[in-house]
């Protein structure tokens, strides 16, 4: 299969229009279309990988397998949101070159949040 054919297939598959993956990306209408003939860039083809949480090479038809990125069908769902989400996805691009100390922080606020919405005040979660 071509990568237009198989970004087609996961447009079928999720439940979703290529014209509405366009707009969801931030994309041209005919972006999508364009591939038939390879016209597209690599940072494209990765925002759609990303977006359906496979790999660019299975996007490119050089992997066989579409393994999922989250091993959690609820997990990858919540990470589905947060990537539609303009603003919480900022907080995902933000981390990429982050210090590990930053990530630390970020990984300790989190885990502050997650007691304090079961009531709990160590960090066991108990």
């Amino acid at each position: 299969m071509s990568t237009y054919e198989i970004i087609i297939h996961l447009c079928e598959e999720h439940g979703i229009a290529a014209t509405a993956l366009e707009e969801k990306l931030g994309f041209g209408r005919g972006s999508i279309g364009k591939l038939k003939t390879g016209n597209t860039s690599a940072k494209r083809l990765q925002k759609i990988a990303d977006y359906f949480g496979v790999t660019l090479g299975y996007l490119m038809g050089t992997e066989e397998s579409s393994e999922k990125y989250y091993f959690n069908d609820e997990t990858a769902k919540v990470a589905q949101e947060i990537f539609e989400n303009k603003e919480l996805r900022a907080l995902f691009d933000a981390t990429r070159d982050a210090d590990p100390e930053d990530l630390r922080a970020l990984h300790n606020m989190a885990l502050a949040l997650k007691r304090k919405e079961r009531g709990t005040d160590d960090d066991t979660g108990c």
